[in-house]
């Protein structure tokens, strides 16, 4: 099986190279350095001709009702597969009420969405096709139809999952989806170089102080973890900074009590969060009907995370220095939440010294946005 995904990543190196991307990524005989191997689902193995498919797949704009969005608009590989606005923007520059995560290393998240609404990638693919907000599309049928009339798509198809044209459902066009992405992996860091390459030269001085901050004054250990041989920088869990709950606090009961009703009677989720602000921001409740999980957002990734802003699930913050200080500060202070998250009283010159170590968690393929940063 190794063995099998190490050519798989080759062959997805090479597409990259075509695709002029960049290919960093994908080096090595396995994975970048710095990640674990790569989880793959029993009912949707990795093949060269999937990953070539989904990836084409990606990058069609015929997809959305009036051909001007695809997969690569919101995750655009020239900004490390994120868009670099505060709110997506989709058919007709309509906007939704969430920021664009990176789908870099997506494939390590035990679910997908801010709000964790999906298990998989295959389920998340395809969400944003019939998203009034995002491609427009009524149902799935327009994909389909496209599909069965381009003979580069039969062909693809045929080699992706042995099938013939007439038999292919958006299940396929998912599944090889979600293959692709699964390469977009990307370690090899400053950091990874030091913490795991043994190479102590990697990081700067300053970089190396923020690391010790990290793991302990700064409290980021905690929620975006380092293990001894990889890091993938999430707990996988939801947690709650106070960020955008101003908005519902008002009519905090009447929403939640509105979205209760809404789910009993069948409430399409995808839809209603990207259109109503006001369900947006009860995060993780909106899927679970927990109290405990109002205002609860799923922990990003950090690799990457100097040149993928703005961020937060609202993209309300600009920069990594807010980001900080909006922890420094123990996250937006209101009395009716206690979100766990408590002042640090970071000095400046250790502010500074954990936007370096930050910087470092930045992969060699993307190396080139950082410096446009500066």
């Amino acid at each position: 099986m190794k063995n099998r995904l190490v050519k798989v990543i080759v062959v997805a190196f090479f597409w990259m190279l075509l695709w002029d991307v960049g290919g960093a990524s994908f080096a090595g005989t396995d994975v970048p350095l710095g990640l674990p191997p790569v989880p793959i689902p029993s009912d949707n193995p990795q093949n060269a001709a999937k990953i070539a498919l989904g990836m084409k797949l990606f990058l069609d704009k015929r997809f959305s009702a009036d051909s001007t969005v695809s997969c690569a608009t919101c995750h655009d590989p020239k900004r490390a597969f994120t868009d670099g606005l505060p709110i997506a923007e989709g058919i007709k520059k309509k906007k939704g009420t969430r920021n664009s995560p990176a789908v870099v290393n997506a494939a390590y998240y035990t679910s997908q969405f801010w709000d964790g609404r999906v298990p998989s990638l295959e389920e998340q693919a395809k969400g944003p096709f019939v998203n009034p907000v995002e491609h427009g599309l009524r149902d799935f049928s327009p994909i389909l139809k496209v599909i069965e009339r381009d003979p580069k798509y039969s062909s693809l198809f045929k080699k992706a999952f042995g099938i013939d044209k007439n038999k292919i459902g958006i299940e396929h066009v998912v599944k090889a989806i979600a293959s692709f992405e699964r390469t977009i992996v990307s370690g090899n860091s400053p950091f990874d170089r030091y913490m795991y390459g043994g190479e102590k030269g990697a990081m700067s001085e300053a970089a190396i102080r923020g690391l010790k901050l990290y793991r302990t004054k700064a409290r980021c250990q905690d929620c975006h973890p380092i293990g001894q041989t990889s890091a993938i920088f999430t707990d996988n869990k939801f947690h709650n900074l106070g960020v955008g709950f101003s908005v519902i606090e008002p009519r905090l009961m009447e929403i939640v009590e509105k979205v209760k009703r809404a789910k009993e009677k069948g409430l399409k989720l995808d839809e209603t969060i990207l259109q109503k602000r006001d369900i947006s921001e009860l995060g993780r409740f909106v899927v679970t009907l927990n109290i405990e999980d109002i205002g609860r957002f799923k922990t990003p990734t950090l690799r990457n995370v100097a040149v993928t802003g703005p961020y937060m699930h609202d993209g309300s913050v600009e920069t990594i220095e807010d980001v900080i200080e909006l922890y420094n500060q123990g996250g937006e202070d209101n009395p009716m939440l206690d979100s766990g998250i408590r002042p640090l009283g970071l000095t400046e010159q250790e502010k500074a010294d954990l936007v370096e170590f930050l910087k470092a968690l930045t992969s060699p393929e993307y190396a080139g946005l950082l410096k446009d940063k500066k």
